[in-house]
């Protein structure tokens, strides 16, 4: 089995409300969760401290975004010390949300991932093409460039999740076939091993985003280079303690 640390993170997005999400809370503090899976949820910003607070201490907790700086005249952004401040250490950055319906850059993310993890929180980095790229045949292309920009501006890799998903698979019900999620992974492994080091590509974790249900997330938990999930819709639901159990 791999040496890696199955991760399940949770993408909330904009989603629930103190009574919605302190139920969902409930139902993972009392589940029984694989003790082999590290299990990481992404609040929204207003609830980040509610989450940390009521969430049982064996689960994370994330922030969905956060800008490049500690602080300052920065109207309606947060930053990784305020993150930190709420108790929280981890952080989502370049989701796919935030590249194409926020207009974030490469640019940009790349100062974020370096801010984020200077600040000392982890970033689960977020990579991943749009349906025309695929149907273009150029999803390594754009992965890659993608890759390139986090990976230029990370010093310490044990801090960082790569979460690969294809734009055209989130939250559309259509997910990436078990192959076609090993074959990106295996290929963005291989980038990391020629351009970082082969140590980095064997421990970094690559997980899978788009569309991950109980349904899916078996076959594709069983896959060699895929070491987890980064879940949206389902991970609002009970069924993303089964997701947490793929590999149990």
């Amino acid at each position: 089995m791999s040496p890696r640390k199955f991760f399940v993170g949770g993408n909330w997005k904009m989603n629930g409300d103190k009574k919605s999400l302190g139920e969902l809370i409930h139902t993972l503090n009392t589940a029984k969760l694989n003790p082999d899976t590290e299990v990481v949820c992404g609040a929204p910003a207003i609830y980040l401290d509610f989450a940390r607070s009521k969430l049982d201490a064996k689960i994370g907790v994330a922030a969905q975004n956060c800008y490049k700086v500690a602080k300052g005249a920065f109207t309606g952004e947060i930053s990784p010390a305020m993150i930190k401040d709420c108790g929280v250490h981890w952080v989502i950055l370049g989701h796919s949300e935030r590249r194409h319906v926020f207009g974030e850059s490469d640019e940009l993310i790349g100062q974020k991932v370096a801010h984020a993890l200077e600040s000392g929180l982890g970033v689960i980095a977020c990579i991943g093409e749009k349906l025309d790229e695929r149907e273009a045949g150029i999803t390594e292309k754009v992965v890659f460039a993608q890759t390139k920009v986090i990976a230029d501006n990370v010093k310490d890799w044990s801090k960082v999740v790569l979460a690969y998903e294809p734009v055209w698979a989130i939250g559309t019900g259509k997910t990436a076939s078990p192959q076609q999620a090993q074959e990106v992974h295996d290929k963005l492994r291989q980038w990391v091993k020629a351009n970082v080091s082969e140590d980095v590509a064997n421990s970094v974790r690559i997980i899978y985003g788009g569309s991950v249900t109980g349904a899916t997330c078996k076959e594709l938990g069983s896959q060699k280079d895929v070491d987890g999930f980064l879940v949206g819709g389902a991970s609002l639901k009970p069924e993303f303690v089964e997701i947490i159990n793929a590999r149990a």
